[in-house]
């Protein structure tokens, strides 16, 4: 019999490809997302499919899954600071109820689970790079905490439920990700940047522009992400790629590869934001034999046609969702 894998926020950017990697590799896909922040469109070619299901379902609530389950991956949260910042209850719920759900489905089915962490629990870095042993710098009660709470507190119930209850869990630490079907305006910088460049807008750099990230393709972290699952190793591993470059000059890389003329202008840079990120994937690169093969050239000129592709429509609708009914929880 196929192996089955529950894969949670199913309609997102990250999790869209994950279900098209394990649909690829023979599994039987369950995917579940109550489409807050994910968009049905990204997993629309799978309906056809005998091995996909999908349920539109707020996993921060009792979640079900009738039959055999092998597999867990919890990719549900918000992950951009425009989503979180709107939805701060309903992004803090995902990562501790919505964990404890999935945790507790997984020792039901007897089923190894996947958390996805973040970066963002290493908070503004007082080291560099950023190793899996560092336990970072985060403000608690700042905006972004929200966020970055929820995610400090997944790791921590996820390795509970390893130690008491003898679970199988692997925990992965995403870095800065990039690819097809990241929303045009949700806030983070890749797809903020090409879009004002393909509107014709000045690109915005926030502060002096000289602070760093490093930007992983989405094929080389779904492939870190599969390899981690299948591995032995319970404690986080990061993923991402450690070529590191200051958002000042990743703006201009954006205005030659689109070929515009735009302003850089400058803007305050928001409360907390990180002023270095880049991973050391020492772990990943011995534990998981796992290294970025997609050089940031190749990555971005395919996201760039991606987001090219779009309708005059998408290109100017603002990020407006409705989160109210959300936000009463």
């Amino acid at each position: 019999m196929k192996k089955r894998i529950v894969i949670t926020g199913a309609a997102g950017f990250l999790g869209s490809h994950l279900c098209d990697r394990f649909i690829a590799e023979g599994y039987r896909v369950v995917g579940i997302d109550n489409l807050i922040t994910g968009d049905i469109r990204n997993i629309e070619h799978l309906f056809p499919l005998e091995d996909f299901e999908f349920y539109n379902h707020d996993v921060t609530t009792f979640v079900h899954v009738s039959g055999n389950v092998d597999y867990i991956l919890h990719f549900a949260s918000p992950a951009s600071p425009i989503d979180y910042l709107k939805i701060p209850i309903q992004t803090l719920k995902v990562g501790s109820l919505g964990t404890h759900n999935l945790l507790g489905l997984a020792k039901e089915k007897d089923a190894r689970i996947l958390i996805a962490s973040t970066s963002e629990v290493y908070g503004d870095p007082l080291v560099h790079p950023q190793t899996e042993e560092y336990y970072g710098n985060v403000n608690t009660i700042g905006p972004r905490g929200v966020y970055d709470e929820a995610k400090r507190f997944q790791e921590s119930i996820t390795m509970a439920y390893h130690r008491f209850h003898g679970l199988e869990t692997r925990i992965v630490r995403i870095f800065n990700t990039y690819g097809p079907r990241m929303r045009l305006n949700d806030g983070r910088v890749i797809p903020a940047f090409i879009g004002q460049a393909l509107r014709g807008e000045d690109l915005t750099v926030f502060g002096d522009g000289l602070q760093t990230r490093s930007f992983c393709y989405v094929d080389d972290q779904v492939e870190g992400i599969y390899r981690l699952l299948l591995s032995d190793y319970s404690l986080p591993v990061n993923i991402g790629n450690p070529n590191e470059i200051t958002i000042l000059d990743f703006a201009k890389e954006i205005i030659k590869l689109t070929g515009t003329d735009q302003k850089i202008i400058f803007k305050e840079l928001p409360k907390d934001d990180p002023l270095q990120r880049q991973p050391d994937i020492s772990k990943a690169k011995e534990i998981l034999g796992w290294e970025p093969k997609v050089s940031r050239a190749e990555g971005m000129k395919t996201t760039y046609q991606y987001f090219k592709g779009l309708t005059q429509e998408e290109l100017f609708k603002s990020e407006h969702k409705d989160f109210s009914k959300h936000n009463r929880l």
